[in-house]
């Protein structure tokens, strides 16, 4: 057809020039009918209109050479057109359509004028259009309005929720359970449609809270402690308390591994439920996983006791892996921003509960303290630093060394968070560590890295001559990929690196796990195992309404069980080790372990037996200082030093 009108022009303008008369204008103005932009369509001509040049090539067309047959169409654009008069009076009101290409009339003035009725040209446009902004992302996407009151967060399913609360009111348990499941759908939502700058946030106003749990609440009038262990109890609780506490929970069962429902006839093993399901998710028995998953949502509940909230925590991993949206619910919780006034408070709750934290912290702070009692510059690279909970009380103990405070540097090391400022975290420990030091008069600097930990070279870390180099990392070491993953191990690539560094003294301290294993069923087994222990520890000196807890437990314990059930591959970061295995990777790299100062040793066990629960251990195996609870140990720590 466009063939066809092209050649009926052409014959039409050669018989006018035979029988000496003037072409018509109306028609030759038809060669201005282009895109308004003549500069933005170029190139060459076409095959179809090659073809119609070879069918006419004895045609003298050189007065005449119409700008559209100078530009490349795509290989499914149709022309569509009504008749030359109606198409001549609507030549200067063309438009380019959103897909930037001509509108559905531009050739009119070839085609022939029957072959289309007006509104068949109408319809034939406005499908165009509507075809072309199937290309074109939605209008909310490109614009953020701030002011537009559609922008701001309206809480999803309003209306369902309240229903569904309705109809299972006879069950709170169940109606909590299903209330927090949707606000976890709805923040996985927020998180996909909506990207927000970076927000500084300014900790001023926690100040005196950080100097509660980090220093103590006497350092002001009394000599500091070595580390926080030393200062009372951050919260205020007392060792009477504590027992009470103990007492209180003991009667209430809460530690128990069944649980008795109200109205509910028999009783129910959670943990065999949970294991029967992973075996079911593992073999993609989807009718019995799902079965079986409605068992354990109906027994089990965020506010209940520790096995409760362990299979509910472990119950929406396993709900995520069946739905296969276990990667986006991990990064969604990964990159949620608390604020820095309710880490400190969880971090305040957890230290106060269970020492492993902070007795990791003592055994680093001690043998650091040690080793630079008459150095001119300290310099520690960090290997996860992120908030630096770890360093202030080793600065105020630097403080007071006899002869002034040695240089302190510290290279912080953290991986890159997403938006605008992938160092923003990092950088904001660095000003908070600098202002302990101006108020300590410590002389400081401080060195940012946030990249992957395997990628970092050795003139990244800015070693200098003549300082003392310390290596610390606690319990990071864990997120690193290890050889089943990639071909080059990033965990050797890190020891390597700190091989190379000849640090004086590495310290390192990690998660003794064994869910790391390749088979779903054996790391759900292990994982299981090893929660149970941190959540009864919390269940036992922890109130079950403390909130603190309720943030801790799904924003740490919660995050990690959804990566290591519901991850696969390099999304799956969680991957711990034994303390005897990164014993044989850490010698291999050229390091010789460091014996145990048994003076701290001793010192950890009196304090350990006055102020905690009598179920938590700490033990010697070797030159490693293990901590456990109720038998079970959770986590190890060693010096190393180059061979």
């Amino acid at each position: 057809m466009f063939h066809d009108s092209l050649a009926l022009q052409a014959a039409e303008k050669s018989f006018y020039e035979v029988i000496g008369e003037k072409y018509p204008s109306s028609i030759q103005n038809y060669h201005n009918v282009d895109s308004p932009d003549d500069s933005s369509f170029s190139g060459t001509t076409t095959s179809s209109c090659n073809s119609v040049e070879s069918h006419w090539n004895n045609v003298d067309l050189t007065d005449y050479k119409p700008s559209i047959l100078q530009t490349n169409f795509p290989t499914d654009f149709v022309f569509q057109a009504s008749s030359i008069q109606s198409s001549m009076n609507t030549t200067s009101n063309f438009s380019v359509a959103n897909s930037g290409f001509f509108a559905s009339s531009t050739a009119a003035g070839f085609l022939e004028p029957t072959l289309f009725s007006k509104s068949e040209s109408v319809l034939q446009f406005e499908k165009g259009v509507e075809e072309a902004n199937k290309f074109l992302p939605k209008g909310n996407r490109l614009v953020i309005d701030l002011e537009n009151p559609s922008f701001r967060k309206v809480p999803p399913l309003q209306e369902e929720i309240k229903a569904e609360k309705d109809e299972i009111s006879a069950d709170s348990t169940r109606g909590r359970k299903n209330h927090e499941r949707e606000d976890e759908e709805a923040d996985l939502q927020d998180g996909r449609s909506n990207k927000q700058s970076a927000v500084y946030i300014d900790d001023s106003e926690i100040s005196e809270l950080l100097d509660k749990v980090l220093l103590g609440t006497r350092w002001r009038n009394e000599p500091a402690p070595l580390c926080i262990c030393y200062a009372d109890l951050p919260n205020g609780a007392s060792l009477s308390a504590q027992k009470k506490l103990e007492e209180t929970n003991k009667s209430g069962g809460g530690k128990s591994h069944v649980k008795k429902q109200g109205n509910n006839k028999g009783v129910v093993d959670l943990r065999t439920l949970l294991i029967l399901c992973a075996q079911a998710v593992s073999s993609d028995d989807l009718i019995t996983a799902n079965e079986l998953l409605k068992q354990i949502r109906q027994h089990t509940s965020p506010l209940g006791d520790g096995t409760q909230r362990l299979a509910h925590c472990f119950a929406n991993a396993l709900e995520a892996r069946l739905a296969g949206t276990g990667t986006q619910i991990y990064t969604a919780l990964s990159h949620k921003r608390n604020s820095a006034a309710d880490m400190v408070k969880a971090y305040q709750m957890y230290i106060s509960a269970c020492p492993f934290k902070k007795l990791s912290i003592i055994f680093a702070n001690h043998t650091i303290l040690q080793l630079a009692k008459e150095v001119e510059s300290l310099h520690i690279i960090d290997f996860g630093i992120r908030y630096g909970f770890q360093w202030p009380a080793l600065i105020y103990r630097l403080s007071k060394h006899i002869g002034g405070p040695p240089k302190l540097r510290i290279t912080g090391i953290e991986l890159p968070q997403p938006g605008f400022r992938p160092a923003e975290r990092v950088q904001e420990t660095g000003l908070r560590l600098a202002r302990y030091c101006d108020r300590f008069n410590v002389p400081f600097e401080f060195n940012a890295i946030a990249q992957k930990w395997e990628t970092i070279k050795i003139e990244d870390l800015k070693i200098k001559e003549n300082e003392l180099l310390v290596v610390n990392s606690m319990f990071r070491f864990q997120n690193l990929l290890d050889e089943t993953v990639v071909l080059n191990s990033p965990r050797d690539a890190v020891i390597n690196l700190i091989r190379k560094a000849n640090p004086t003294i590495f310290i390192h301290s990690t998660v003794n796990g064994s869910y790391n294993a390749p088979f779903f069923v054996t790391r759900f087994r292990e994982a299981l195992f090893h929660y149970s222990t941190l959540f009864d520890v919390l269940d036992t000196n922890v109130i079950r309404q403390d909130p603190m807890r309720l943030m801790f437990e799904k924003e740490f314990f919660g995050r990690q069980v959804m990566n290591i059930l519901a991850c696969e591959g390099c999304e799956r970061v969680e991957r711990p080790q034994t303390y005897k295995q990164w014993q044989v990777r850490i010698m291999r790299a050229g390091f010789r372990q460091l014996p145990l100062d048994k003076h701290l040793i001793n010192k950890l066990r009196c304090k350990l037996k006055d102020v905690y629960h009598s179920d938590f251990m700490l033990l010697e195996d070797g030159n490693y200082m293990l901590q456990g609870w109720k038998g079970r140990l959770v986590y190890a720590s060693s010096c190393w030093v180059p061979a």
